[in-house]
């Protein structure tokens, strides 16, 4: 068997922590512990050290003192600011998709939406918003444009938490929008797959907005 490095377990560890990050697993204000992280995952506190320390420099947590590490709580102008990126972003990636999607990726796409209303159906919320992303990040991987997917993940770490914070209150709004861009790819109408997913981002701002101003400073 190959001996993992520990440069290569520092990764994973990272890779492992970003994925709880951007499907909502760590929460806004959470606070984040070596010795809890290395405990859950199993391992030893340095190569889970190096990880927060990485994770920290892309903002995606955030030191308060020495000892006090914590997932982020957005504001409400830094929410908006992702929101509109992600918003010029993610239709340019569905309007891609829409022109490049194979019969296989449309399948692939139409399983996130049935399976996700399932999740909503049976009020099921961390399935149902783990699904929500899931879908979003199989659109821009079947754009065949990397960096942008690269952008994405980045700014999904941002707003993933606050995501599954907000949908856990029972948001059932959360595929209308994914039905119409999978439409569109089987019409191979990239106009219609790129406004569909703009509205799916906008119109969730007022509700998101209204829940952030419900949280208590901290």
């Amino acid at each position: 068997m190959t001996e993992i490095s520990r440069d290569s377990l520092g990764d994973a560890i990272y890779r492992r922590i970003c994925q709880d990050l951007v499907r909502g697993k760590l929460r806004p204000n959470q606070k984040i512990t070596i010795r809890s992280l290395a405990e859950t995952l199993g391992t030893s506190s340095t190569p889970v050290r190096d990880a927060v320390q990485r994770l920290l420099r892309d903002n995606a947590l955030e030191q308060r003192t020495v000892r006090d590490v914590r997932v982020p709580m957005l504001s409400v102008e830094q929410y908006l600011e992702v929101s509109y990126i992600r918003a010029e972003l993610e239709s340019l990636a569905a309007a891609h998709t829409a022109s490049l999607a194979t019969q296989k990726d449309i399948a692939r796409l139409e399983r996130l939406v049935s399976r996700n209303v399932e999740a909503i159906d049976s009020e099921r919320w961390a399935v149902a918003n783990e699904l929500n992303q899931q879908f979003h990040f199989a659109l821009a991987e079947i754009s065949g444009m990397p960096m942008l997917v690269d952008v994405l993940g980045r700014l999904w770490l941002r707003m993933g938490p606050l995501l599954a914070d907000y949908y856990s209150t029972g948001v059932r709004d959360m595929t209308r929008r994914h039905h119409e861009i999978v439409t569109a790819c089987l019409n191979r109408d990239c106009d219609a797959a790129r406004a569909a997913m703009r509205l799916d981002i906008e119109t969730a701002r007022e509700g998101i907005v209204g829940y952030i101003n419900t949280l208590k400073p901290t």
